[in-house]
């Protein structure tokens, strides 16, 4: 019965729940590093603050929103910036996946490595934009599309793949959402 006491399962629950605010945890720190460049600094930028207010409903630390705004002032060495990547999923679902990186030349890659494992390709820029319209920085898909149970499926998995890549925000489809 060696290695089957109660203190070993808590240290491997906590491993894997660590491991996932940490992931949540970065996100937030990149969207307010890359705000608060947008607002040249300001901190006090409505969109700074809305950033911030999504982090601490998640529960990031007071020094890590801290050290997020010290980076996006200036403070930090490296640049953060937002990209987008378009292509088609499972069923032929217009795609756009929303990406804030400091180095394109890692992030491209492993975008394209995500959608080449499915059996799919990542498209040029405009060949999936089209199928949306961008409203309050949200994009709406034109003409929604209506899937199968088995499609629709795919296409929750490989967008589960997707958010799983670090530096990957946001993923809009074209599908039809239930209500």
């Amino acid at each position: 019965m060696s290695g089957h006491n109660k203190w070993s399962k808590i240290k491997h629950k906590k491993a894997a729940t660590d491991a996932q605010k940490g992931k949540v945890f970065s996100k937030h720190s990149a969207l307010i590093t890359l705000e608060v460049r947008k607002a040249g600094g300001d901190v006090n930028s409505a969109s700074v603050l809305a950033a911030i207010d999504r982090a601490k409903k998640d529960s990031m630390p007071k020094d890590n929103i801290e050290r997020a705004l010290a980076k996006g002032s200036g403070a930090g060495g490296s640049s953060l910036e937002e990209v987008m990547y378009e292509g088609f999923g499972p069923g032929g679902v217009a795609m756009l996946i929303q990406a804030v990186t400091d180095n394109n030349n890692r992030t491209a890659p492993e975008i394209r490595h995500i959608f080449s494992k499915a059996g799919l390709e990542l498209g040029a820029p405009g060949s999936a934009a089209w199928a949306f319209t961008k409203t309050d920085g949200e994009y709406i898909p034109t003409t929604p599309m209506e899937l199968d149970d088995e499609t629709g499926q795919k296409l929750a998995d490989f967008i589960e793949k997707l958010e799983d890549q670090d530096d990957v925000t946001n993923v809009y489809t074209s599908a039809d959402t239930p209500d």
